[in-house]
């Protein structure tokens, strides 16, 4: 069924998103309940623990998002327009390429968080935090770096090929396992925070190497080429969207980082329960994926095709579906945020301290998702500069107004919370307001230009 222009009508555009996104959304879904259970298992540890894992906290959540959204948003988006455009050749050397720049990455994480972790987290939580967060940095980075940005590339080449259900199998595998595996290493074998970095190394070992296995088999609809000449104009059709996409995850982390850093002058009791709120607050990325790297796919398959049109109708399809999920998500947190918080929070002052944040917070889930969705669908597209400037318009925000709600009106921890809200929402906002023909366009003369 098409339009009288030919092109698909928005409830087919919905049926093709929820084709690749049901797979994907059943792994973002086990990864939601795995980092809940992480949470919980996080808290058990006590208040001390649990603030280490606080601090720790953003830095984990960016190795997900740079290695599964990221970067691998990159990927997909550049052997989707490959297939698009006819040029299989051209996917398989691009493999080798994302690869390469996985393993890069993973070294990026590894040196300032498994070598240098005591100062780098010492200046975000303080010494009590930092001493109980080093130990678990040095397991998830130092052993668990490498194998999960292999893992998320190589998952990213499948769904660049049309492949999400069998990089979802797979991926599947590791979040399954990861609760069980985490809580027999922390608990019964007694490591403490620290089993749950080196349950989540040992999971995504294997993981990787079974998506090379599948990759390697030509599961993507093509061999990657292992022995291909490496060209920069590869490495630079990837990086062109999973660097700047990384350098968007990395600020929105900052934000993260930045308000933890400010709330640490209250104590380990406020960083714990923020610590607590963000988790629930990004755990609205996995939810968002499953849409997201649908809209990457099918966006990038459009443009590869010079269909513009399409591509801009399929992210806003996708960005509303999204924006739906986070929203009922984040408004059933914000009505009963103590159930939430004493789920994650056995210490009474964190768990009050953890509700009263996502009573703000909660209500611009919805923003946060709407502004996912987009993302991904502008990785597809290759034009992100505009979510750029939305994530540093939320920093500035979330970072800037709580200076001013909290220090200068007065408003203390609850206008921190009430800056971190309004940050996400703009983030939201700005990046669906670029999906529009001005912007997302052929590159050339601008819209309307007479012809020479």
């Amino acid at each position: 069924m098409s339009t009288a222009a030919g092109r698909p009508p928005a409830r087919e555009l919905a049926r093709r998103i929820l084709a690749l996104a049901a797979p994907t959304t059943l792994l973002s879904s086990l990864q939601v309940v795995a980092l809940l259970i992480e949470t919980w298992l996080a808290a058990r540890q006590g208040r001390a623990a649990l603030a280490g894992w606080a601090v720790v906290l953003p830095f984990a959540l960016l190795l997900g998002q740079m290695s599964a959204g990221a970067m691998g948003g990159g990927v997909v988006s550049a052997i989707a327009r490959a297939l698009g455009g006819g040029k299989p050749e051209e996917a398989a050397r691009l493999a080798l390429h994302a690869i390469l720049i996985a393993l890069l990455f993973a070294a990026g994480f590894i040196l300032p968080l498994a070598v240098f972790g005591r100062p780098v987290l010492s200046l975000i939580g303080g010494p009590e935090a930092a001493a109980a967060g080093v130990p678990y940095a040095a397991w998830l980075f130092g052993a668990g770096a490498v194998p999960a940005w292999l893992a998320n590339t190589l998952a990213s080449v499948l769904r660049g090929g049309g492949r999400h259900g069998l990089a979802a199998r797979v991926l599947n595998l590791c979040w399954l396992a990861y609760p069980a595996v985490s809580w027999v290493l922390a608990e019964p074998l007694g490591m403490g925070l620290s089993g749950l970095g080196l349950g989540f190394a040992l999971c995504f070992w294997v993981g990787a190497a079974a998506m090379l296995a599948v990759v390697l088999s030509g599961a993507a609809g093509f061999r990657p080429d292992l022995r291909a000449r490496l060209e920069w104009a590869l490495f630079r059709r990837i990086l062109a969207v999973g660097a700047v996409a990384c350098a968007l995850a990395a600020v929105s982390n900052l934000a993260t980082i930045l308000v933890t850093a400010r709330l640490a002058q209250h104590g380990s009791a406020v960083v714990a329960a923020y610590g607590v709120s963000a988790r629930l607050e990004f755990m609205m990325i996995p939810l968002a994926f499953g849409v997201g790297s649908a809209l990457t796919a099918l966006v990038g398959r459009a443009v590869g095709q010079g269909d513009w049109e399409t591509a801009r109708r399929t992210a806003w399809v996708g960005g509303a579906m999204a924006f739906v999920i986070c929203s009922v998500v984040g408004l059933v947190v914000a009505f009963f945020p103590m159930g939430f918080a004493r789920l994650f929070a056995s210490d009474e002052e964190v768990a009050k301290i953890a509700a009263s944040a996502l009573v703000l917070i909660g209500p611009a889930f919805g923003g946060f998702g709407l502004g996912m969705a987009m993302y991904f669908a502008a990785m597809g597209a290759g034009r992100m500069g505009w979510p750029v400037a939305a994530g540093l318009s939320r920093l500035g925000i979330a970072v800037g107004g709580g200076w001013l709600f909290a220090d200068i009106l007065g408003f203390g921890i609850e206008g921190q919370f009430l800056a971190v809200a309004l940050g996400i929402t703009a983030y939201g906002l700005l990046t669906a307001s670029a999906v529009r023909p001005s912007v997302w366009r052929p590159a050339g003369p601008p819209v309307g230009a007479a012809p020479a």
